[in-house]
């Protein structure tokens, strides 16, 4: 049932695009700087000895649990009482200063480190769900495809950039800089968005009043839609195949320093190394989301993570790594923005935020079992190798529940 207020079909010009694939360019500096710059210095120096990565591992584990339950409440909000735009802005700028504020920690400021981070990984993951919600607005479904492609390449870029940026800054020492650059780079690029992204429709429902609507809505939108199909198959699917992208790419930097031997340098080369391939995909599945339906896009990149899972079984050398992890890259550019294209193709108009809310509780969610199965046997077999072979489970199962899955008439 299509929340108060429901959207009319997608209008938005050119304009409006664009400003959607460069907030897109600006957050990417946060998904890269902030878990690469701020999880190592938060673990090493603001904690320090062998309890920095369970802090770290609480911290994210926190931020990624408080989104994924208020993902799906806030969602329901934002469509009955027209807040969309408003959340999308008040998250971003909660993001950033809590960024900002990075620059007054020092050794031994874990809980205030703590919320820190939580508050803005909380900004920054929040504000994408109501991102996420603009896409079927924006364009047709049979454009869905092509404009999620090329918002996921001008992310890219701007992770790129955020490198750029960020490498000479820390190496002269000026942490402080880093935070500045990213939260410059981050609301600079928000900032079109804000302005010519469509206007939420009024609907004469107070916030208190959607709060209680959208939480009924909520629970039925669960039952109607996450417990039905077809929205609710794609979604176990999601849940399956992302917790396997996600554990290997949180386990790639891990696996090339204690199997191969990568050193710091080389690690980050690594890590721009993926980012271009990954723009490489993504440019290649926005031509190819022209011709080929999301689902069908879709099937066909959960074969190559099988393929890349496989691939690092045999990876015995940097360099066969080094070919393994661009292939990754290229997978993650192209499965990320065709996976939210097939998610937009199921949602019923009216009910943008409040369902892609669940599909980033999925997406959050996912990240658990991948990494409790990589863990576990890595440390019971002594070796790396077989944990990694068993990540081609997660594609597996989430190939065998996509096939199944039909997409819903809009």
């Amino acid at each position: 049932m299509p929340a108060a207020g429901s959207p009319p079909p997608p209008t938005a010009d050119a304009r409006a695009q664009r400003a959607w694939c460069l907030y897109d360019f600006g957050n990417s500096a946060f998904a890269v700087l902030f878990p690469v710059v701020f999880g190592t210095w938060y673990a090493t120096k603001v904690v320090g000895g062998n309890a920095g990565d369970a802090a770290w591992g609480r911290l994210v584990s926190t931020s990624m649990l408080m989104v994924a339950v208020l993902g799906p409440l806030l969602g329901g909000i934002a469509d009955h009482a027209g807040v969309r735009k408003r959340l999308l802005v008040l998250l971003t700028l909660l993001g950033g200063a809590a960024v900002l504020s990075f620059g007054a920690l020092g050794e031994g400021d874990v809980v205030l480190g703590f919320v820190l981070g939580v508050l803005a990984n909380v900004g920054f993951e929040g504000a994408i769900v109501f991102y996420n919600a603009y896409l079927p607005r924006l364009v047709p479904p049979e454009e869905q495809g092509v404009l999620s492609a090329r918002a996921f390449a001008w992310g890219y870029v701007g992770s790129l950039v955020a490198l750029g940026i960020a490498v000479p800054l820390l190496k002269s020492g000026w942490l402080v800089g880093v935070w500045i650059a990213l939260t410059l780079q981050w609301w600079l690029a928000a900032w079109p968005s804000w302005r010519r992204l469509p206007h939420d429709r009024p609907t004469g429902m107070s916030v208190v009043q959607a709060a209680r609507v959208g939480a009924a809505g909520t629970w039925r939108t669960f039952r109607e839609q996450v417990l039905g199909r077809p929205v609710g198959r794609y979604l176990l699917a999601y849940f399956f195949f992302m917790d396997g992208v996600l554990t290997v790419i949180s386990f790639a930097s891990l696996f090339a320093k204690r199997t191969l031997g990568f050193s710091d340098a080389e690690l980050l080369g690594l890590i721009a190394g993926v980012q271009v391939t990954a723009l490489i995909g993504a440019a290649v599945i926005a031509r190819l989301a022209r011709r080929h339906e999301p689902d069908t896009l879709l099937r066909g990149l959960l074969l190559l993570w099988i393929a890349v899972v496989a691939a690092t079984w045999f990876a015995t050398t940097k360099g066969a790594f080094l070919a393994v992890a661009g292939l990754a890259g290229f997978g993650l550019g192209s499965i990320q923005s065709t996976a939210r294209a097939a998610m937009a193709r199921r949602i019923p108009d009216g009910q943008e935020a409040e369902l892609f809310g669940f599909y980033a509780l999925c997406g959050k969610s996912g990240a658990i079992l991948g990494p409790l199965l990589f863990g576990g046997l890595s440390e019971a077999l002594g070796d790396q190798r077989p944990a990694v072979l068993a990540l081609g489970a997660f594609f597996v199962v989430g190939l065998a529940i996509l096939t199944g899955s039909r997409r819903a008439p809009r």
